[in-house]
């Protein structure tokens, strides 16, 4: 008998325990005190709930507040500018009023057109037999040849066959060039079976302009270039009045001249050959002096632009450099203040029930939402938060009502109503409140109460 009322003591403490559990949280609140907005708080701030609504997140987002602005430094880009540039093109010289009188005819001398002669720039293709060894030897000649693509003369008069070597024909006629490629060739013990010819003439050029119907640049070839030739090759020429139109010719430093009239009244005028260099401007006018300022002019800007072109682009990758280490600086400056909190920032405050608990500081530059506070720290935990009871609780702006506190109250416990969360603007120095489920409170009460419920029993059984 004395071993059974001993074992009926353990039972008795555990049943007077777990009614202390029930009965003091319910009726003392000594175990557990949960966090929950309450106009009764027992201080004097006055508390004001508003219900969200969309008429009510109207009324909240009228709380003035703009965004902090990043430094000028993130917005501005390192671009250099323009650089000097070349200047206005020299005027042309005014046209006399007088008529003129008749046109005179100085036309450039004839002369017997050497043979071409293989320039920096130019095409040239090698083509071999399709049988024998030496299309094996020659491997890159063939695939030059099948595709079509050839060997383009490069700055110092040489072509580069694929595993052979180099080879200089800069200057050369094509005989000539023919006559070094089969001596290189033979020297690198390859079969000297090939032809040559020049698929692109990009070395030699005559300048076209003025009255005529697109301006160009006529290559020189293998075969003579005639005045003739040049002026078909832009389209024709424009005159209206045949009279006062003349085709000048700038060679050398020396201005000829051919009354338009008289080039089409003599056909050997039109068979005149040109050579590389030469300009022609078919002018409207008959002023002689305004179409050599035209190649003066020509000359000049090409050679301004070759000298000067490459300065200026120095210049402004400089002071690009120079602006882009200043962006640089300004920008890691301002990122390291801010991580030593040496910036100032507007800040807002998640508390409660929520992911994470913490200070959020608002973007720059933009709004941010109470979705954006809710979601962007991670969300709410649905086991513990009660959805229903989301406070956004913000202090007033205004010294006569002594730091009241606006509580407005989302209910999400109809997801419609999470469409308010992106509408609602946060504040500096809001609290972002989710109050805990009924459910959660009771089982932190429990959680509190289970280690008196596991050492009460031992406690007394041991007594």
């Amino acid at each position: 008998m004395t071993y059974g009322k001993r074992k009926s003591a353990p039972r008795t403490a555990i049943v007077m325990a777990l009614a202390a559990a029930m009965i003091l949280p319910a009726g003392c609140g000594v175990a557990y005190k949960s966090p929950k907005v309450s106009r009764s708080a027992g201080t004097n701030i006055d508390v004001r709930e508003i219900r969200l609504t969309p008429e009510t997140v109207l009324l909240a987002n009228r709380t003035p507040y703009s965004p902090r602005n990043l430094p000028r430094e993130f917005f501005s880009t390192a671009s250099a500018r323009q650089g000097v540039g070349l200047g206005a093109l020299p005027a042309a010289p005014q046209v006399p009023d007088e008529r003129p009188g008749r046109l005179e005819l100085r036309p450039p001398a004839d002369f017997e057109v050497p043979p071409y002669r293989i320039g920096v720039g130019d095409v040239v293709l090698l083509a071999t037999r399709q049988s024998g060894n030496s299309i094996e030897e020659l491997s890159g000649l063939l695939a030059a040849q099948t595709q079509r693509q050839g060997y383009v003369v490069s700055d110092d008069g040489a072509i580069s066959i694929p595993d052979i070597g180099r080879v200089e024909i800069g200057g050369l006629t094509l005989a000539e060039a023919q006559d070094r490629i089969f001596r290189f060739l033979l020297e690198n013990q390859v079969d000297p079976a090939f032809s040559l010819e020049v698929t692109g003439f990009n070395s030699q050029r005559i300048t076209v302009g003025g009255a005529v119907r697109q301006a160009a640049r006529v290559p020189i070839t293998l075969q003579r270039v005639t005045i003739g030739d040049a002026l078909t090759a832009t389209g024709g020429v424009m005159v209206k009045d045949e009279q006062f139109a003349s085709i000048r010719i700038y060679r050398d430093g020396t201005l000829y001249q051919i009354p338009y009239e008289e080039y089409l009244a003599q056909p050997n005028l039109r068979e005149l050959p040109l050579k590389d260099g030469d300009a022609i401007y078919v002018d409207t006018t008959y002023d002689l002096d305004r179409a050599f300022e035209f190649y003066r002019q020509e000359v000049d800007v090409i050679r301004l632009r070759s000298q000067t072109r490459k300065d200026v682009l120095d210049m402004m990758n400089a002071e690009m450099q120079i602006r882009r280490s200043v962006l640089d600086e300004g920008r890691s400056n301002f990122l390291a203040r801010e991580e030593l909190g040496a910036e100032a920032r507007d800040y807002i405050y998640l508390t409660g029930e929520v992911a994470k608990q913490g200070r959020i500081p608002l973007p720059y530059e933009q709004q941010a939402t109470l979705a954006d506070m809710l979601y962007g720290g991670g969300g709410i935990p649905t086991m513990t938060g009660n959805v229903s009871n989301i406070y956004v609780l913000r202090p007033s702006q205004d010294p006569a009502e002594f730091g009241a506190i606006t509580a407005w109250h989302l209910d999400a416990g109809n997801a419609v109503n999470i469409s308010l969360a992106t509408q609602m603007q946060m504040r500096p120095n809001d609290i972002v409140f989710v109050e805990e489920q009924p459910i959660t409170k009771w089982n932190r009460v429990v959680q509190q109460f289970v280690p008196s419920l596991i050492l009460t029993p031992a406690s007394i059984a041991a007594n």
